[in-house]
């Protein structure tokens, strides 16, 4: 059904030429106080026509087609996804704690206990250390 000048506009068409109206500010068309004038204008609209009034002096935009915005700053890269960060703050927690168990033991028996934190910090290191070199550092949802 082609839309005729006369014919309602809904709300989701509104948005639509808001969008645009803000997409011309920025690249500089128009100013803020004629987006603003504009945008009084839009949410006053009740037909095509009168949407169409409000960017008959734009040039048409495929807002689906705009290019990347360059970032303002650039935020450097990183290193190790946040998840993994913890998998390894948790091994180096438990593992402190166990050779500080380990070394309280060995000093009060006055013998050399074996060293058993290894079996505790060895696969689970092993394991963080696999993920961490051949993750993709997505995350999941």
């Amino acid at each position: 059904m082609a839309q005729s000048p006369e014919m309602r506009a809904s709300d989701v068409d509104r948005d639509r030429v808001a969008a645009l109206l803000r997409e011309h500010t920025a690249q500089g068309r128009i100013t803020m106080d004629e987006f603003n004038e504009r945008l009084e204008e839009l949410y006053k609209s009740r037909t095509y026509g009168d949407l169409a009034k409000l960017t008959a002096d734009l040039p048409d935009v495929d807002l689906r087609n705009l290019p990347a915005k360059i970032p303002q700053q650039e935020v450097p890269a990183r290193r190790m996804h946040p998840g993994m960060m913890a998998a390894w703050s948790a091994w180096a927690a438990a593992s402190s704690i166990n050779w500080v168990i380990w070394l309280i033991v060995s000093v009060t028996s006055g013998d050399f206990v074996y060293p058993w934190p290894l079996w505790v910090m060895g696969p689970w290191g092993a394991i963080l250390l696999v993920s961490t070199i051949f993750g993709d550092g997505k995350q999941r949802k």
